[in-house]
C-alpha cells in the first residue's frame, strides 16, 4: 500500500454524516494512509462539535473549506438528498473525488447529471449502499447461483432522522440495492402499499418485485416498529440461505444430506453456516473508496448501480401512490376518530 495519505471531509455531519468522520478518524489513528481534514455543516455548532470530537477543524460552509484546503483529495457527501446533486458537483469540479451516501439523489435526472460530471471531471464516484459492504453479505457472493424468491425484513423504532425521505428511500433501497445485484435482471412488475404513521411521509411498506428472470422479491419495511429487523431469505435451485445483517452471519440448508454440511433435524437436508470475518459494515465501505481514489479504479458501488436502486425505488414510491388513490386513504384518514 503506498504510503501517502488521501485528505478527506465530510459535508454533512448529522447522525450518518457524524458516523462516517468517525471512522475516518478511526482509520487515521489505526494507521491507514487517510487525513481527516475537516467536516462542513451548515450547524455551526455541529460542526464545531464533531470536528474537537475527531481532531479536525470544521466549516460552515462547503465555499469556505474549498477555499482554504486545496490540498482536499476526498469527501464523503452526506448531506440530505435534495443536495447531494449540488454538493457532488462543487466537489467534482474542483478535482476532488466523492462517497455520495444513499439515495443517489432525489430523481433520476439528477443521477444521470451526477454520472455525466463524475465521466467528464474524471473522478472516482461512490454510492453509499453499505450493505454491499456488510461481511454477511460478501460471504453469501460466492454461492448464488439462480435466486428465485427473496423475503426481506428491514424493521427499525422511529427517530427523527431521514425523514425528508420516506421509509423506501430511507431504509428499504438497502435491501433493494443487494437483490438487484444478486438476481441481476431487470424488473418486470411493482406491486406497492404503504402507509403514513408517525411522519408526513410512507413509514411502513409492503412491497412484490416480479423479475425478467422469473424471481420473486417480498420487501417488507417499518421505520415505526417496536422491534430491530435486518434480515434477508432466499431460495434458489437445492438451498436456502438466510442472511442476518446485524448479526453478520449466514445459513444454509441444502438439499444433499451430510455432503452439503452437517444433517440437520431432516436427513435429506445438510446445514452448514458460513465462515464470516466480521467487520463494521461502514469501516469496509471507506476503505474500499479510498482504494478506489488510490488506484483510480472503478469502485465496488458504482453511480449505475445507484441509479438502478434508485429507479426501482421511485417505481415503488409511485406504485404506493397509486395504491393510496385508489384507495382514497387521505378520507380515510380523515374519518378515522381522533385522540381526544
Amino acid at each position: 500500500m503506498a504510503t501517502h495519505s488521501i485528505s478527506v471531509a465530510v459535508i454533512g455531519v448529522g447522525a450518518f454524516g457524524r458516523n462516517h468522520a468517525r471512522v475516518y478518524h478511526k482509520l487515521e489513528q489505526e494507521g491507514f494512509p487517510v487525513h481527516l481534514l475537516g467536516v462542513v455543516d451548515p450547524d455551526t455548532d455541529r460542526a464545531d462539535a464533531v470536528a474537537r470530537e475527531f481532531g479536525c477543524r470544521s466549516f460552515g460552509s462547503l465555499e469556505q473549506l474549498l477555499g482554504t484546503r486545496p490540498d482536499l483529495q476526498a469527501a464523503s457527501v452526506a448531506a440530505p438528498t435534495i443536495h447531494h446533486l449540488s454538493v457532488a458537483r462543487q466537489l467534482m469540479e474542483a478535482g476532488i473525488d466523492v462517497l455520495i451516501e444513499k439515495p443517489l439523489a432525489a430523481s433520476l435526472a439528477e443521477a444521470d447529471e451526477l454520472a455525466e460530471l463524475a465521466q467528464r471531471q474524471q473522478r472516482v464516484a461512490q454510492v453509499g449502499h453499505l450493505e454491499r459492504f456488510n461481511p454477511a453479505v460478501r460471504a453469501v457472493l460466492p454461492i448464488i447461483t439462480q435466486p428465485m424468491f427473496f423475503e426481506v425484513h428491514r424493521l427499525s423504532v422511529f427517530t427523527p432522522r431521514s425523514l425528508d425521505v420516506d421509509v423506501i428511500l430511507d431504509l428499504m433501497i438497502h435491501d433493494l440495492d443487494i437483490v438487484l445485484s444478486f438476481v441481476n435482471s431487470p424488473v418486470r412488475e411493482v406491486r406497492a402499499v404503504g402507509l403514513p404513521i408517525l411522519s408526513g411521509k410512507t413509514d411502513i411498506a409492503n412491497v412484490r418485485l416480479e423479475f425478467e428472470s422469473g424471481c420473486v422479491a417480498n420487501f417488507t419495511a417499518s421505520r415505526v416498529s417496536t422491534e430491530r429487523v435486518r434480515k434477508l431469505r432466499f431460495f434458489q435451485p437445492r438451498q436456502y440461505i438466510s442472511l442476518d445483517y446485524s448479526r453478520q452471519d449466514v445459513m444454509v440448508f441444502s438439499v444433499g444430506g451430510a455432503e452439503a454440511g452437517q444433517p440437520s433435524v431432516n436427513p435429506q437436508i445438510g446445514f452448514a453456516k458460513l465462515p464470516v470475518t466480521a467487520e463494521e459494515p461502514l469501516q469496509a465501505e471507506l476503505k474500499s473508496f479510498l482504494e478506489a481514489v488510490r488506484q483510480r479504479g472503478q469502485p465496488l458501488v458504482s453511480l449505475e448501480d445507484g441509479r438502478r436502486a434508485l429507479a426501482v425505488a421511485l417505481d415503488i414510491v409511485a406504485a404506493i401512490r397509486a395504491h393510496s388513490q385508489q384507495i382514497n386513504l387521505d378520507r380515510l384518514r380523515s374519518e378515522l376518530p381522533r385522540s381526544s
